[in-house]
């Protein structure tokens, strides 16, 4: 059977994706469904299991820790944050120049890195223009560029998946489902909210 560019423009987006899904192939080496559904039950068990720890813990540090420390390794904590900012950066930008999927993780990831670095960078610095010079660094540099590693590749993502018949034009991002039908019950995946 041999569809026309004229029949698959007249068929609804619904048709289309599952004309998409039934001609990907199937990935090989795809654990069974039982097999992924305990793993994402468990992940989901032990996420929930370290925010119920999280929270107390962090109320404790917020009562017991001081307000003054002094700390050790400095300069190797310091040192070797960079190298591993430097490392995502670097990932990030051989990523995006080879137009590979592994942008996504390494911009997302460098990204968080860079918020990390803007807030410990402004909150231990000393008043005056050590604290000046974070401020504008996590303002003008850090955050910014922050900003356009998460945004950038979750667009593309998005675009990907409207490329694909996986969400509408108008759907976010956070409504697209897994396009796997493997990993749901009926093996088909479930139409964008």
């Amino acid at each position: 059977m041999q569809l026309t560019d004229e029949q698959i423009a007249a068929m609804t987006p619904a048709e289309r994706r599952d004309l998409i899904l039934r001609l990907a192939p199937r990935p090989g080496g795809l654990p069974s469904r039982r097999t992924i559904e305990r793993f994402r039950k468990w992940r989901t068990v032990l996420i929930l299991i370290c925010v119920a720890v999280l929270v107390p813990w962090t109320v404790y540090l917020a009562i017991t820790l001081p307000s003054h420390y002094v700390a050790r390794n400095w300069v190797a904590t310091w040192v070797g944050f960079d190298i591993l900012l430097l490392t995502m950066l670097v990932l990030t930008a051989i990523g995006g120049w080879k137009r590979k999927q592994f942008v996504f993780p390494t911009a997302f990831a460098s990204g968080v890195l860079l918020i990390c670095d803007a807030w410990v960078d402004v909150m231990t610095s000393q008043r005056g223009d050590d604290l000046t010079q974070a401020l504008l660094s996590a303002l003008l540099v850090e955050l910014p560029l922050a900003f356009v590693l998460i945004a950038g590749p979750l667009r593309l993502l998005r675009m990907v998946a409207i490329r694909h018949g996986m969400i509408n034009p108008e759907s976010h991002l956070w409504r697209m489902p897994i396009p796997i039908p493997d990993l749901y019950t009926d093996h088909k995946v479930p139409p964008p909210a």
